[in-house]
């Protein structure tokens, strides 16, 4: 389609600027991509944090709140380490959790477990599950067909079209 208007949560994004662009995808918007993208330097509590400090949060509410994301996710003993002190499956659920801290509306996850062994790709989408039963909107994006069927809706694009669009 050429046109036509795209609703969030009953807002045109069509007519918002680039501020509030940012402060949809900051707030409205959870990312977990492929490559995890932490800050080197910063632990899993402050990489948690950050989407906050962009939310204008206060420091004290941040820390609480991040805390809070990274025991929903099973690394409430690993607040302090860095990215590199973590193994794979902690930093994705690093990841998982700072796009989760500011709940979200939608979670976008583009091929999270493609960089994880099998079992931590197990738990990694055990988490996706329990969100999903919670009322959290996921949306995972990936080429493996054994992922996809663990959805309760799997959509399949071929060259830029909707093939096809099922219940699980």
């Amino acid at each position: 389609p050429s046109k036509g208007t795209y609703l969030l949560n009953d807002k045109n994004v069509g007519n918002l600027d680039e501020e509030q662009l940012a402060g949809i995808r900051n707030r409205e918007i959870g990312f977990v991509f492929q490559k995890f993208h932490l800050l080197p330097r910063s632990s899993a509590l402050e990489n948690v944090a950050l989407p906050l400090k962009y939310a204008s949060v206060k420091q004290s509410e941040r820390l609480i709140r991040a805390e809070e994301v990274l025991d929903k996710v099973g690394l409430s003993h690993r607040l302090t380490h860095k990215p590199t002190e973590l193994s794979g499956g902690e930093q994705q659920r690093v990841a998982i959790a700072r796009a989760l801290v500011n709940s979200p509306s939608i979670l976008f996850a583009d091929e999270p477990t493609g960089n994880l062994d099998s079992k931590t790709g197990h738990e990694v989408l055990e988490i996706f599950k329990d969100l999903n039963k919670r009322g959290q909107t996921i949306v995972v994006i990936t080429h493996e067909r054994a992922i996809a069927e663990q959805s309760q809706r799997i959509i399949t694009i071929k060259d830029g079209e909707i093939g096809s669009d099922s219940i699980n």
